[in-house]
């Protein structure tokens, strides 16, 4: 046998034996590969020249004039080119068209009084204040355009569509436009830092007041925000808004619900998501990241801003003018507040009961009840069905009350109970497995969202 014929056989032997040792560990040659270019990779870095040998490199040298633009042309044409401004504002009740053009920078007789005169333009000044208002303007201050948003005048359509006002100039005239449009639906992300309170910080962010309120509420029974509260707490929240030419709107609170939020108190953070189960009739409830509930079957308080005047303990009675235990909790707050159930129940009595006044009875099961008194006015009636935070009157000075407030009790087989300790006792909506998975996938495009928000420091929107 040749040389040649025994390197060829040996060639095929170790391609074969290499073929088997493939087969059979396959992921640990892999490895093996990628550290042993890793280690070429090394070695070629090690080996390399630092530096290029400029003796050994050809050189060419290039000779180029460059003639800059007339600079003088260029600022002559900046000078001469219009400036148009924008500014923006919110009409207030006591506004006229001068007070109104002149807090937005506008110098334009002629557009006060087109305002003035105009039947359509003066819908601008109508009603309430709370119009969303934007203008254009020249460099010297006349107007070109406004634009003022506002909620439509059709109930129906208060949820989904808004007007628009349009005054725009013409040459040397002003015509004025006026349109119904759709509102468009959107998520805003917001994060903020807490200095004096919770309430500055949320303002500061940006966020709307009826979203702040859910915040406070939805970590109530984690966070005491009147002790607990540090300098230096951090939130992030996502919430859904409603935008009028991608601005936000200032008149519709209602159509706002907090999604998502994080609240890192002292150091430990906590989490709520908006989750409603395929598999729960259609109705939703915060949980946290990990899936635990966080929405008892009662509710704290029956009133989102309030403050408890007289507990469920023994006090001195301000009409019977002796000691007894007070068998409620008096919240005090003026007239109208709203008061709301404080769970799922069907209205068991709405009317006058003596020293009650205006009294609403709620019936929860078969044994618990709760009741709300000296109400100023009742919204429901006998034997309708009502939802955990649903309205069902407002805050009055009915019966034997001494000045306004709401009476609450919760009564357990017709004995009354301190409030405070069965909302903390109460049982949260649980999940099936299947919504379990299905939280989890949601709660993870959520996350991201949040720490896009908090990396930004400050807000993202988001359409929908």
């Amino acid at each position: 046998m040749s040389s040649d014929d025994f390197l060829d056989q040996a060639a095929v032997r170790l391609s074969l034996r290499a073929k088997r040792v493939i087969q059979r560990h396959p992921r640990g040659l892999a490895a093996a590969v990628v550290l042993a270019l890793a280690g070429f990779g090394a070695t070629a870095f090690g080996v390399a020249p630092l530096a290029i040998d400029q003796a050994t490199t050809p050189q060419t040298w290039i000779t180029e004039s460059v003639t800059s633009d007339d600079l003088s042309a260029q600022i002559q044409s900046l000078s001469s080119a219009a400036l148009p401004l924008f500014r923006s504002d919110i009409t207030r009740q006591s506004d006229t068209a001068e007070s109104l053009l002149r807090r937005l920078n506008v110098d334009d007789a002629q557009a006060v009084a087109f305002i003035r005169g105009n039947s359509v333009a003066r819908e601008l000044l109508a009603g309430r204040g709370g119009k969303m208002v934007q203008v254009r303007t020249d460099g010297s201050g006349a107007l070109e355009e406004l634009i003022a948003r506002y909620p439509t005048r059709r109930a129906e359509q208060i949820d989904s569509h808004f007007t628009r006002l349009r005054i725009l100039r013409e040459g040397d005239r002003f015509v004025v436009r006026v349109e119904t449009a759709p509102l468009e639906a959107s998520v805003q992300l917001r994060s903020g830092i807490v200095g004096d309170s919770l309430f500055s910080a949320t303002d500061e962010a940006g966020i709307p007041d009826s979203v702040a309120v859910q915040l406070s509420e939805v970590f109530a029974t984690e966070i005491n925000f009147h002790r607990d509260l540090r300098r230096g707490d951090s939130f992030t929240v996502s919430y859904e808004a409603l935008l009028a030419d991608g601005e936000p709107v200032t008149w519709n609170q209602s159509a706002r619900r907090l999604l998502a939020a994080e609240f890192v108190n002292r150091g430990r953070a906590h989490s709520a998501i908006w989750f409603q189960a395929s598999d729960k009739g259609g109705r939703g409830a915060y949980f946290d990241f990990n899936g635990r509930g966080k929405q008892r079957a009662f509710l704290a308080s029956p009133m989102q801003f309030s403050r408890v005047t007289s507990g469920f303990a023994m006090r001195f009675h301000p009409i019977l003018q002796n000691w007894r235990q007070h068998q409620g909790v008096d919240y005090g707050a003026p007239s109208g507040t709203p008061v709301r159930t404080v769970a799922d129940g069907v209205v068991d009595f709405a009317g006058w009961k003596n020293g009650y006044g205006n009294v609403v009875s709620v019936k929860h099961g078969k044994d618990r009840c709760t009741v709300y008194a000296h109400l100023s006015r009742m919204d429901v009636r006998r034997g309708q069905a009502v939802e955990q935070g649903g309205r069902i009157g407002a805050v009055g000075a009915t019966g034997w009350a001494t000045g306004p407030h709401l009476h609450f009790e919760f009564k357990v087989g017709g004995i009354q109970k301190d409030p405070a300790s069965i909302a903390a006792l109460a049982d949260t909506l649980a999940l099936t497995p299947s919504s379990s998975r299905e939280l989890a996938k949601t709660t993870q495009s959520i996350r991201l969202q949040l720490d896009a928000a908090e990396a930004s420091g400050g807000s993202v929107s988001t359409f929908e």
